[in-house]
């Protein structure tokens, strides 16, 4: 929700449906749905994480079984990229629970459930392979692999109001430690 609510560009208006909840997880999935089928017409696209897509994965049986040719593209770090990130900013790079090495292959996974299935890990392929998921006329998961450490900005330290977002180039590690007091580290 964060990459995408930063670098997709909407031309009009009500093509935008988020939680708003700055991370919930497994919201994506189930919501294409519900926009595909009220909209049945339309290019109905989820742009979510690996472990988000997961939290939800069996609404892919649904999207079959009602053809509903909704298009996930999983933008697959193998982490709860925001979770690593905190780990990494706040908690000096202590990982804990937020590396997935059991990861499924969400191209067997789509077809196991009847859809169709896509993995791209080299950008030059990557407008091709786009095409191929907006042509297919079923359920798409569309496996993207991205780099693994790769943090997302701007970002809202714990315990502070939105005003107080650090932007991409504000937030060194330095910046991030001070900008967060110790109420806010209680709450990571």
């Amino acid at each position: 929700q964060m990459w995408a609510a930063q670098h997709y560009h909407f031309d009009k208006p009500n093509r935008w449906m988020t939680s708003g909840g700055l991370g919930t997880m497994g919201y994506g999935l189930p919501a294409a749905l519900g926009v595909q089928i009220a909209h049945p017409d339309a290019l109905v696209i989820d742009i979510a994480g690996d472990a988000s897509v997961q939290m939800t994965m069996q609404e892919m049986s649904s999207a079959v079984q009602y053809e509903a040719p909704i298009k996930i593209f999983i933008l697959n770090n193998q982490y709860m990229g925001m979770v690593r990130q905190w780990q990494q900013l706040l908690h000096g790079n202590r990982l804990s629970h937020s590396y997935t090495e059991a990861m499924p292959d969400f191209v067997k996974l789509a077809e196991a459930y009847g859809g169709h299935g896509i993995r791209c890990d080299k950008p030059d392929e990557l407008d091709d392979a786009i095409r191929e998921m907006i042509s297919v006329k079923k359920p798409v998961l569309f496996d993207c692999r991205v780099a693994t450490l790769a943090n997302c900005f701007p970002m809202i330290p714990s315990g502070k109001a939105h005003n107080e977002m650090l932007l991409p180039d504000e937030a060194t590690d330095e910046a991030v430690a001070n900008a967060i007091d110790a109420k806010g580290r209680e709450l990571v």
